[in-house]
């Protein structure tokens, strides 16, 4: 079992930054590619990006490209969501998730991040606001 928790959500202004961690329990994380998503009140979740434990190759959705980082700290267990110039369109609860695979799968030929309802292991969310 991989038991997930997200921390670090709040309040914050547009154009500012923000870092949420997602740690693992019951498993060692860095042996999981971790996905990022988020869900936005009346929409649908969406991925965000996806870290893979192998070789730490990333990869984000076209909304976040240059502006968020998915990093690990083995250290601590964690893998950290870096977002910069935030925006109120950013505004969501966001979610690491795991199938427990080590690398970011592809599913016919699109990163499997843009499912969802394909990971078995979700943290509880964390919130973020961002307005002024």
């Amino acid at each position: 079992q991989v038991h997930l928790a997200e921390s670090g959500g709040g309040l914050v202004q547009p154009g500012r930054s923000l870092t949420l961690s997602c740690a693992a329990s019951g498993s060692t994380i860095q042996y999981y590619a971790i996905a990022w998503f988020r869900q936005a009140p009346g929409k649908e979740r969406e991925g965000v990006g996806c870290l893979s434990s192998t070789d730490e190759n990333t990869s984000y959705a076209d909304f976040v490209k240059g502006r968020f980082t998915i990093s690990r700290d083995n250290d601590k267990n964690t893998v950290n969501l870096q977002m910069n110039m935030l925006t109120p369109e950013d505004t969501a609860v966001y979610y690491c998730a795991t199938d427990r695979r080590r690398t970011c799968t592809v599913v016919a030929g699109i990163p499997k991040f843009y499912y969802s309802h394909l990971y078995d292991y979700w943290g509880q969310g964390t919130q973020v606001t961002v307005s002024s």
